[in-house]
């Protein structure tokens, strides 16, 4: 186990992976809070985490996997978040709907929650880095 993360998580590749996602939160909260202010709360979170997606797949292309564009690996990017935002709209669900607090709030610990188990499906599904083992 040791050594699985060190060689998936304690490398560039994932440092990257996580500043481009620091990047993508901040781009995904802002978006959400700005579309929370014209739509429901959760509405306006499913938008900002579209919206927020596109521009990690053009980041994750260029700067992580250093990969080309097109629309399979798009269509695959999109299909690798599926569990993340499964998990992430429960996050929100649990901390904006039942524990009440700032919908700001919701979004960022959402965003946080599911970063390992993203970035392993990226690399290995998206990316066709199957050396994860």
């Amino acid at each position: 186990m040791i050594a699985f993360i060190k060689k998936n998580f304690l490398n560039k590749q994932f440092i990257l992976f996580v500043i481009i996602g620091g990047i993508n939160t901040f781009n995904g909260s802002v978006l959400a809070f700005g579309f929370s202010l014209l739509v429901q709360a959760n509405l306006a979170f499913a938008l900002g985490y579209i919206t927020a997606l596109i521009i990690a797949y053009l980041l994750n292309s260029f700067f992580v996997f250093k990969s080309k564009l097109n629309m399979v690996k798009l269509v695959k990017f999109a299909l690798s978040y599926v569990p993340n935002f499964i998990i992430q709209n429960i996050m929100v669900f649990i901390v904006y709907n039942i524990l009440g607090l700032y919908a700001l709030i919701a979004y960022i610990l959402a965003a946080i929650s599911g970063i390992p188990l993203t970035f392993l499906i990226l690399k290995w599904f998206t990316f066709k880095n199957k050396n994860i083992v």
